[in-house]
């Protein structure tokens, strides 16, 4: 399957937590070879980010910001992690 059958280019960014990564709580993302590092408000700590990805990254962690938080507790833990719905 094509990647863009899973995820229209337009929305398509990944999105990844560390089970050891240090506090504050944050999450990688990356977009067309960009990476960066956000808060679980979406904003920017680390990296580069196109405007447009940063608007969109911005957008689902707002959505899914309780979502973010549980998985970082559970990625301390060593728990598995809880899918996140993408962009729709």
């Amino acid at each position: 399957m094509d990647k863009k059958d899973l995820c229209p280019e337009y929305l398509c960014f990944l999105v990844y937590v560390y089970y050891d990564d240090h506090n504050p709580p944050h999450f990688h993302a990356s977009y067309e070879g960009l990476e960066a590092t956000f808060d679980f408000g979406g904003n920017l700590i680390n990296g580069i980010m196109s405007t447009r990805a940063n608007k969109l990254v911005k957008e689902w962690s707002g959505i899914h910001k309780g979502e973010l938080e549980e998985n970082w507790e559970r990625a301390r833990k060593d728990k598995s992690l809880n899918w996140i719905e993408p962009l729709r």
